[in-house]
This record gives structure tokens, C-alpha cells and sequence, in this order.
């Protein structure tokens, strides 16, 4: 039986992915492949994929068999936009950010850009925060205001707990997150 042998197809350059950057100085390279590389960072394949399609994300190299080889940058890289993701950005920010940041015509103009976006960023976690202490302080008090409570008649109905005189209640106007219950 002859054997048959299929001519090999020239690829554009154009079609090819862009050529994945240098190693880091000084880190010795291991390359892995996108499983391993979905397991480092508690990513999905899927996911790493699409960090791919969006740009976000180049293979070091491809293995013989055509697999995607990443080297320790793309861990950087991964870690990188949870982090952003975590700040509330969106992929869509993320690749916008990218894109800036290779299409500046200079270091400092590209730092720039990124320096808003972290400063935006920053303002925005501290307003949380300052949210997020005042809804600590109402919790507090109305886990005080209802530590009276374990104490209750069982046989009183919840209808009776909007003019509670029972306990400490009498002297204590019930925080919101209480009032908000007894409000029905």
C-alpha cells in the first residue's frame, strides 16, 4: 500500500500570534501548558483561553505537538488581572488598559494612564470601605440590641417586637437593620 503524503501548507506571517516576549532576567524558564498553567492560578482553561482572544495573554511558545507552552511572565500576567478584576475591573477595562499601554509612545505616558486608572481605583476601594465600616457599626448594634432578645417569652408574637418594652429595649431605639424586620 503506497503511502501517501499531503503537501505542507505555508502559514501567512500575519496569521501567526505575535512573538511572545523575552524571558525574565534572572528567573530561571519553565514552561508549562495551559492546564498547568489554569492550576497555578485557580483559573479555568477556558478562561486563560479567552484572556488569549482578548490579547490579554501570549503563549511563551508551542510544544511539537501544537500545545501552548507559557512561561512564568504568564503567571505575572494571570495574577495581574485577577487582581484588576478584583479592583472591579472589567475584561473589557482590562484590554482597553492593555492596549494603552502598548499603543503609548512612551514609558511615562503609559505609566500615566495606568496611574489613573489606579488612583480611580483607589478612591473607589476607600468609599467601600467607608461603607463597609459603617454597616460594620449598625451590625454591631443590632446584634447588642438583639442579644436582649434570647431572652424574650417565647410566648410573645412578633407583632410584639416593634414596641418591645421588655428588657433594655424600652431606653433603646432599634437600629435600622432591626426595624427594617419588624417594618413587615
Amino acid at each position: 500500500m503506497p503511502h501517501h503524503h499531503l503537501p505542507i501548507a505555508k502559514l501567512d506571517p500575519a496569521l501567526l500570534p505575535p512573538e511572545p516576549p523575552p524571558p525574565l532576567p534572572g528567573v530561571p524558564e519553565r514552561l508549562v501548558q495551559v492546564g498547568d498553567l489554569a492550576r497555578e492560578t485557580s483559573k479555568t482553561v477556558r478562561a486563560l483561553h479567552l484572556y488569549e482572544e482578548l490579547g490579554l495573554l501570549r503563549p511563551h511558545a508551542r510544544s511539537k505537538g501544537r500545545f501552548r507552552l507559557y512561561g512564568p511572565e504568564a503567571l505575572v500576567r494571570v495574577r495581574w488581572i485577577t487582581k484588576l478584576q478584583e479592583m472591579g475591573l472589567s475584561l473589557a477595562e482590562i484590554t482597553e488598559l492593555v492596549r494603552g499601554w502598548e499603543a503609548s509612545q512612551n514609558a511615562p505616558s503609559a505609566m500615566t494612564n495606568v496611574r489613573r486608572v489606579f488612583e480611580s481605583r483607589l478612591e473607589q476601594a476607600r468609599e467601600q470601605l467607608k461603607r463597609l465600616q459603617e454597616l460594620e457599626s449598625e451590625l454591631v448594634a443590632s446584634l447588642a440590641y438583639l442579644e436582649s432578645c434570647e431572652a424574650c417569652d417565647p410566648k410573645r408574637v412578633t407583632s410584639q417586637c416593634c414596641g418591645c418594652d421588655l428588657h433594655e429595649h424600652s431606653r433603646d431605639v432599634a437600629p435600622d437593620l432591626v426595624r427594617g424586620v419588624q417594618a413587615g
